[in-house]
């Protein structure tokens, strides 16, 4: 090889090296967390450093799988977003379908309006909120916890969904509307079943945005029977900085298993397209 080819080579390993180490640390950076929790979960005398147990237990699990500390606030997370997120999800299907099928000088401005709605940091909101919400007698009850957190996920699944819409075909529809069928009957009936991934994208990510969300229950929520887990995880910082890591640990791989159930349970179709199969063809 020539001095120059092999500069060319000398440096293309060195760039990929140089990638390799970067993509490591960004690598680190996530699974040292995880590591912490699963390791800390089964340490009796767990800190901050992750490092392995001092010998393997369950009582971190045993003191954390109770009424009052894990149950009930994961049933109050569970009512809370999954309420949320299934009048989410219905909400934005009927307002993304006007949307995806029919053309109006006032679609560009509604959608970029839902845009910058997106871009509104939730603590700037909440002033005025929590004052509605004490006029209106829904302050410390779930369904107005349940219809603010719809609310606030609403606009950026109104886009998501819109842009899934696009990709079912009108010809469908038009088709059941010669056969008699209705705008909402085709809705329910034709788009919805077709653009099934787009529908599983949107409930996934508006679930998880509300099973993480700390402010806004505990801003609307004074009842310690309704706080959510995400709320009732900082019961485990104790005063003057104590904390009890090995049941944080524990109880923060209980908190988790819902949002990784959803994703396995709805990951196939994820990773699908969207299931037009040979509709549209004669």
């Amino acid at each position: 090889m020539t001095p120059v080819a092999l500069t060319l080579s000398s440096r293309r390993t060195t760039r990929r090296l140089a990638a390799d180490a970067g993509l490591l640390v960004v690598a680190a950076a996530f699974v040292l967390p995880l590591a912490w929790v699963v390791l800390s979960s089964l340490d009796p005398r767990a800190d901050l450093r992750v490092k392995a147990p001092d010998g393997l237990t369950l009582d971190n699990f045993d003191a954390i799988l109770t009424s009052d500390i894990t149950f009930t606030p994961l049933l109050n997370s569970l009512v809370l977003c999954g309420s949320a997120t299934l009048l989410t999800v219905v909400c934005a299907a009927l307002a993304a379908y006007p949307l995806s099928r029919f053309r109006s000088r006032f679609n560009r401005p509604f959608l970029l309006t839902i845009l910058f709605a997106t871009s509104l940091p939730i603590t700037a909101i909440m002033v005025p909120v929590y004052a509605l919400f004490v006029q209106v007698d829904l302050i410390d009850t779930m369904q107005g916890t349940i219809f603010f957190f719809a609310a606030s996920q609403l606009p950026f699944a109104i886009w998501l969904m819109k842009n899934f819409m696009d990709g079912v075909p009108k010809e469908l529809e038009e088709a059941a509307w010669t056969d008699g069928a209705g705008s909402l009957q085709s809705l329910v009936r034709i788009v919805l079943p077709l653009m099934g991934p787009g529908v599983a994208v949107v409930t996934v990510f508006c679930f998880v945005m509300m099973w993480g969300n700390f402010f806004v229950p505990f801003m609307l929520l004074l009842t310690p029977d309704q706080m959510p887990a995400s709320v009732s995880i900082n019961d485990f910082f104790g005063n003057r900085g104590m904390v009890a890591y090995g049941q944080l640990a524990a109880f923060s791989i209980v908190y988790s298993t819902p949002v990784i159930l959803l994703y396995v349970l709805i990951a196939r179709r994820l990773g699908g397209g969207f299931a037009l199969g040979g509709a549209v063809k004669g």
